[in-house]
């Protein structure tokens, strides 16, 4: 490996856009992972009984579609991604629900006296959807190329991130279904960061969908694999890298791990200023992990919540809030907000004819080692009576198994980092190029970087092409398509 221009430590999605970037530039890259299988957040495994096919961490893809790097990438041609009839849905007390449609109209339609509001609140968004995830998908520091849209969506994420979220609405449904996608940040409510973060992924449920890729999240990463290995890259799994001083020689290296990693790896080659900046650097709440293998379909109360590719569990904006502040204080909600995807509805490779998996995970403080199973068992029992009678098979972890799972989870923190408004500032520093760090060389490629955590490839993709520039004296895009 002597003639290595560049290397890549971490096969998953960030760490593979970051190599397939740069091989695409003509470079000669190698990338260290250190489990046995590529993938990082986006794994697919027999978790449960054999045929029955688990997502590990990420189960659906609103950034399939959205994130430019995958646009780049041509994603879509690669993979099959398959849409449900609604993007998700949010069950309510008495077989109520709210459900974001791809049709926004339809959506609309099914909001009843708030059904204006929310169209009044999300529309101009979604007519500009291209325009939201370049403003959200990048480094907040950098001045938006669309300003009306950044200034649309920054008032509206300042509305429903503050004591006034509520005003437009007189009902519980458009409320809830916004706090839902919000609560994706395991951060307190309200709050503007999560407020944000809704409002872009709830654009791209109108605007695109949120698709579920065939055969499992391990369907995106291999096809990155696969484009790499087609571009003269080559992978070593099985192989965890502790110490920069350990790798080849090559002159850019590119880290998809935590600031926390990163100092333990450069140890004194990172330069004290920098090092403190990455000590400051805080670590988010976590998720506690439940998959469960079916006999049959989840028998949601509401049987158009059975064609949504994504549940959020909590039942009102004011319950699911009060169990996210809970979980703040660190403490664990009795009733908790509960993520759930049911990809075998749209994807039979998932499990054995007439049969389902089911993907869930709840939020947690930092570091629990509490499992989550009966709570987030009681809390879909709760909207769809019958389930426990269906469950064949299941698989817990708690958070401190999603860290030995993978150590960029620290504690269990899924995001690699707080996303909060100031960590999205400063993630880990505050610097017009933060994948850039000051040792000599080296990148920070990870979900720790802008735009922070997702399935986008985004932060993997923005560090190679900082390492193109500043290392190669290349900075034109590199051609990712397949033609």
């Amino acid at each position: 490996m002597s003639d290595l221009d560049a290397v890549v430590v971490g096969a998953g999605p960030n760490g593979l856009a970051a190599a397939v970037t740069l091989a695409r530039a003509g470079l000669r890259v190698h990338v260290f992972e250190r489990n046995a299988t590529i993938g990082g957040g986006a794994r697919t495994s027999e978790l449960t009984l054999p045929g029955f096919r688990h997502d590990v961490c990420s189960a659906v893809h609103p950034m399939a579609l959205a994130s430019r790097f995958f646009r780049e990438f041509q994603l879509a041609r690669r993979i099959e991604l398959r849409m449900p009839p609604a993007s998700y849905g949010h069950p309510l007390e008495g077989g109520r629900a709210g459900i974001a449609y791809r049709d926004l109209d339809r959506t609309i339609d099914g909001l009843g006296v708030d059904g204006a509001a929310y169209g009044r609140l999300m529309r101009p968004l979604v007519d500009h959807a291209d325009e939201v995830a370049e403003f959200t998908g990048g480094n907040l520091l950098r001045v938006p190329r669309h300003p009306l849209t950044a200034l649309r969506f920054g008032l509206r994420a300042l509305e429903q991130g503050g004591p006034a979220w509520n005003l437009r609405f007189s009902e519980d449904a458009a409320p809830a279904m916004l706090t839902g996608v919000a609560a994706h940040t395991i951060l307190r409510l309200p709050n503007l960061a999560p407020a944000g973060a809704g409002l872009a992924l709830g654009v791209y449920a109108h605007a695109r969908g949120w698709p579920i890729p065939v055969g499992g999240s391990q369907a995106i990463v291999d096809a990155l694999a696969a484009d790499l290995v087609a571009h003269g890259g080559t992978i070593t799994t099985d192989a965890e890298i502790t110490d920069l001083g350990a790798l080849p020689t090559a002159r850019a290296i590119l880290l998809d791990v935590t600031p926390k990693a990163l100092l333990a790896m450069g140890g004194s080659r990172v330069p004290p200023r920098y090092a403190r900046s990455l000590r400051r650097f805080r670590y988010g709440n976590a998720v506690a992990k439940v998959d469960f293998a079916l006999s049959g379909p989840v028998p949601w109360a509401n049987e158009e919540l059975r064609g949504a590719g994504t549940l959020h569990l909590g039942g009102t904006r004011a319950e699911i809030a009060a169990a996210e502040n809970t979980v703040a204080s660190g403490r664990h909600a009795v009733s908790p907000y509960v993520l759930t995807s049911q990809p075998s509805i749209v994807d039979s490779t998932r499990a054995p004819a007439g049969q389902h998996t089911l993907w869930t995970y709840t939020h947690v403080p930092r570091g629990s080692t509490i499992d989550q199973r009966e709570a987030v068992t009681r809390q879909i029992e709760r909207f769809a009576p019958g389930f426990r009678d269906l469950v064949l098979d299941v698989s817990s972890r708690t958070a401190m198994d999603v860290e030995r799972y993978d150590p960029n989870y620290v504690l269990g923190d899924i995001a690699a980092g707080e996303p909060s408004i100031p960590q999205l500032l400063r993630r880990p520093v505050v610097s017009a190029d933060p994948w850039r760090t000051p040792i000599d060389g080296v990148y920070l490629a990870s979900s720790s970087t802008p735009p922070g955590p997702g399935v986008t490839g985004l932060n993997g993709w923005f560090a190679a092409l900082s390492a193109l520039r500043n290392e190669f004296g290349v900075r034109a895009l590199p051609n990712l398509s397949l033609d």
